[in-house]
């Protein structure tokens, strides 16, 4: 028989808390709600515009705004911060694109540059670090033993390495990245999550920081929850109005 429990949060602005019936399982995002992430992707942002800006002179301001850096922040609801690799290296190739270059060669080098640029990084975890409160909840929804699970727009061997970095890798019973073409919100990442950990979609919870975990929560049919506490700016949510800003406002409550 499969185990279920109640969960419960106090939300953004109101009141009254709300609550989550016969959970099965929860699917955690990873930056931005494990993972304290906008530093480094912020950086990683202008790393790549300044290769593409010397390859084709005139793109790195432009870039800049696409991905969403803004002065000293990175907008929580932009393309780096919540696109994958693939999507930020398409829209790189479009700007270069625009300035007259053939779609084949705009690609190869909006491939070249990402690639430059990223080998420049070390470990992504390193630079990550878990956000302040994360363990106790993830350790807190462990002890109610339901199934947990991670699944991100970053490559799966980032995901395993941030959780084996923070010593999270035993309270996960499964740990995905999402690979290109496929992304956020296209529900099948998760159903086939769902499907493995074998839980229905509907007794899912996914818990993240973007529109995109929201919409592809709702596309599966699964619950979601939307967190702001890993972002200095406070991302804006259309696709929900569940939201809490603190790791410690979900609790396990008897049924």
């Amino acid at each position: 028989m499969i185990k279920t429990i109640n969960l419960q949060c106090h939300l953004q602005g109101h009141t009254s808390p709300h609550q989550f019936n016969q959970v099965q399982g929860v699917v955690f995002d990873k930056d931005g709600t494990l993972a304290q992430s906008e530093g480094f992707l912020a950086h990683l942002a202008r790393r790549r515009a300044r290769r593409v800006d010397a390859m084709v002179p005139g793109t790195q301001e432009p870039l800049l705004l696409a991905f969403g850096v803004e002065r000293d922040h990175l907008n929580p609801s932009g393309l780096q911060a919540v696109g994958s690799r693939y999507e930020n290296m398409i829209a790189a190739a479009a700007y270069i694109a625009e300035t007259g270059i053939s779609w084949f060669e705009a690609r190869t080098l909006a491939q070249q540059a990402f690639a430059e640029a990223d080998a420049h990084e070390s470990a992504k975890a390193s630079q990550t670090p878990l956000i302040p409160g994360v363990m106790d909840l993830v350790q807190h929804l462990a002890a109610a033993a339901i199934p947990l699970a991670v699944l991100s727009a970053d490559s799966t061997a980032n995901v395993q390495e941030f959780l084996q970095t923070y010593e999270l890798d035993t309270y996960f019973t499964q740990a995905r990245g999402i690979e290109p073409p496929l992304a956020k919100p296209d529900p099948a990442p998760l159903l086939h999550l769902c499907q493995d950990l074998g839980i229905a979609p509907a007794a899912t919870l996914v818990i993240g920081d973007g529109d995109g975990d929201m919409a592809m929560a709702q596309r599966a049919g699964a619950m979601g929850l939307a967190v702001t506490w890993g972002w200095t700016v406070t991302p804006q949510f259309s696709q929900t109005n569940i939201v809490v800003d603190r790791p410690d406002a979900l609790q396990v409550v008897a049924g």
